[in-house]
């Protein structure tokens, strides 16, 4: 199986500005989310970013950089781009890992691009895990994912996803354990054929992507599918906030 890793890193996070280069044991955090795709199995791990700072720190430690425009408003938008300037044919199958995941098990990465790899029929993949707790439920930054008894997505929403009608009745803030067991979160590691992508900017964005800011809800307005696979592991820490930073410079292993 041959897949291409895309890591787009935006240097101007709304909430962590300047993240790609956010330090962690002296690299930029970059560096080692580029770290968990090379023990991944891509045949090619290209880092996307419209920052010349950006592209400088990953050249000097040996990455492909490609430099893309600073209009994009997502990193689907991004690896578009990227595929159109490196020339990538449309059945590549490409793996978009976000630079901030610094944490996320190669393992995943290759389940996500096998899992497409496996059913040619559908056009894009990604990951879920068990929600254990209800903080987690009633979090609005912890997306729900619902599906289909083949593990197609059936839709994805911030909010707490079915309605647990009679047990919220009792307790609309609080989840019995057992009732949590249908509950998956959404992990936000993505596989697609290139040509898809190409498809994808093509429409509008909808109204429930506009409303929930959950860009996969494009691919399902237009009737696509979503293969929504069991994570293998756990996902790690992403890097959102200052306090996640702080918890993954914790938790990383200096090399």
């Amino acid at each position: 199986m041959s897949f291409v890793v895309i890591i787009p890193a935006r240097l101007h996070s709304s909430r962590l500005p300047r993240k790609p280069l956010m330090e962690i044991h002296g690299k930029p955090m970059v560096y080692w989310t580029w770290m968990q795709a090379k023990k991944s199995g891509a045949s090619r791990i290209i880092i996307a970013t419209e920052s010349q700072e950006v592209a400088d720190a990953c050249h000097a430690f040996g990455a492909e950089v490609c430099l893309t425009g600073d209009h994009h408003q997502s990193g689907t938008e991004r690896i578009a781009e990227v595929i159109e300037l490196s020339l990538i044919g449309d059945e590549q199958i490409i793996v978009n890992v976000q630079g901030d995941e610094p944490m996320l098990p190669p393992e995943l990465i290759h389940q996500v691009a096998q899992g497409l790899e496996e059913n040619p029929e559908i056009p894009m993949s990604t990951l879920c895990e068990p929600i254990t707790d209800s903080a987690t439920l009633f979090n609005p930054n912890a997306v729900k994912v619902s599906r289909r008894q083949d593990q197609i997505a059936l839709t994805f929403s911030r909010a707490p996803m079915p309605w647990a009608r009679d047990e919220f009745a009792h307790n609309k803030d609080e989840l019995p354990h057992q009732a949590l067991a249908l509950y998956r979160r959404h992990i936000g590691l993505y596989a697609y054929r290139a040509g898809f992508v190409k498809r994808y900017v093509q429409w509008p964005e909808c109204q429930l992507e506009q409303t929930e800011k959950l860009e996969q809800l494009r691919v399902l307005w237009h009737g696509e599918l979503i293969l929504v696979l069991d994570a293998l592991m756990d996902a790690g820490v992403g890097v959102d906030t200052a306090d996640d930073l702080a918890r993954v410079r914790k938790l990383l292993q200096p090399e």
